[in-house]
């Protein structure tokens, strides 16, 4: 006498293949990661909008804290959702994540053409080849959108976009914002590296400072993702392994462009400045840079200095911290009455009594210029 035993079947919801499980998993952590961001970046945000103007950089910012939100708050809830129909949901949905995520990674590689043509003082050549980048970039994702199509997968395992067929040329929309992050990364650790000669300092506070570890963040999620869809095989048509890295690429690019944003020094206008040349002393005789300090000068000898000459030093002495220039408190999001100033200590030297700042350098002031007001019409004497 034998009995049947059959064994309950999961629902589609939970019976998932590897990859699509890991997929989940992946995106899961995705929007951990963007919800952590969004919170972290809150304080900073609300002291940027406080700012009076609005450059295209703040414009970006804000924009791109809501379309990130936008873009993969709705695909969360559509890839997750246990109730769509693959026949009809899905195939209405597709659209709606290749393409809103062209328009996240356009504005964020608006992002870095600004500031990288910035650094380099907006030099033809590089904004020339920055802006070519960027063009081919738009015309490539903008095709691509369209061989983009909905992963049919079962009923209640959710939405998700995917390239036709499973095709790896399709990656190509991932590759070109890739190779224009690529260049931005060399461009900017270039313009870096070339600051060392002037003031040597660590490796690690050079990258701190200029923020290459925001940009070297970039390339290497943007790369891993280029990598999955062209080297990764699927094992059948519904097989989405070659987008499981996707969702990571586009908030991480967003967020650290975000962050780019933020570690602007100074004015956001025409894209910000480089850490070198925004502090730059202005004063045509001073051998002065903003790495370096303001400079030396021979002591015991006669200098002759103007008004204009003491006031851009006592700016640039005032504005320069013994920890260096990429201090928060220089960033694009503190307010111009918040900054906190350091004025040199002015003490006596012993021996000529002259009043001498404890740098070294003395002042001596000379009037040879006096005006008699007590006899009528203003003499010279």
């Amino acid at each position: 006498m034998s009995s049947n035993s059959t064994t309950p079947s999961l629902p589609a919801s939970l019976d998932l293949p590897p990859h699509l499980s890991a997929q989940k998993y992946f995106f899961v952590c995705t929007l951990t990661v963007l919800a952590w961001d969004a919170l972290v970046l809150t304080p900073r945000s609300y002291k940027l909008g406080r700012l009076p103007k609005w450059p295209a950089l703040k414009f970006m910012y804000y924009f791109l804290q809501f379309w990130v939100l936008a873009d993969f708050v709705v695909t969360g809830v559509m890839f997750f959702s246990t109730t769509v129909i693959q026949d009809t949901d899905c195939v209405a949905f597709w659209p709606y994540e290749p393409i809103c995520t062209a328009v996240l990674l356009a504005v964020a590689s608006a992002v870095h053409v600004m500031r990288i043509s910035a650094i380099y003082d907006h030099t033809q050549n590089v904004r020339a080849t920055m802006w070519g980048l960027y063009a081919v970039q738009i015309v490539v994702t903008a095709i691509c959108c369209g061989f983009y199509r909905s992963v049919h997968l079962r009923d209640g395992q959710g939405c998700i976009a995917g390239p036709l067929n499973n095709a790896s040329w399709v990656g190509i929309y991932w590759l070109a914002p890739t190779l224009l992050y690529g260049t931005s990364f060399v461009l900017a650790a270039l313009r870096s590296i070339k600051t060392l000669e002037i003031k040597p300092v660590s490796y690690w506070r050079l990258m701190l400072r200029d923020g290459l570890n925001l940009y070297g963040a970039i390339l290497l999620v943007n790369l891993v993702n280029v990598l999955f869809y062209f080297i990764m095989t699927p094992t059948d048509p519904t097989d989405p392994i070659k987008t499981i890295v996707t969702s990571m690429a586009a908030v991480l690019t967003t967020t650290m462009s975000m962050r780019i944003i933020l570690s602007v020094r100074g004015d956001l206008a025409n894209g910000g400045s480089f850490s070198v040349s925004s502090h730059a002393a202005s004063s045509s005789g001073a051998n002065t840079h903003s790495l370096s300090g303001s400079g030396t000068r021979p002591r015991g000898g006669n200098h002759t200095f103007t008004l204009g000459d003491m006031r851009d030093a006592t700016v640039a002495v005032a504005g320069r911290k013994e920890g260096g220039e990429w201090d928060a408190d220089k960033s694009s999001v503190t307010p111009h009455e918040e900054t906190k100033a350091v004025l040199p200590i002015v003490g006596e030297d012993i021996d000529s009594g002259i009043p001498r700042a404890r740098t070294g350098l003395g002042v001596q002031i000379t009037v040879d210029q006096q005006v008699e007001y007590d006899d009528g019409f203003p003499t010279r004497k």
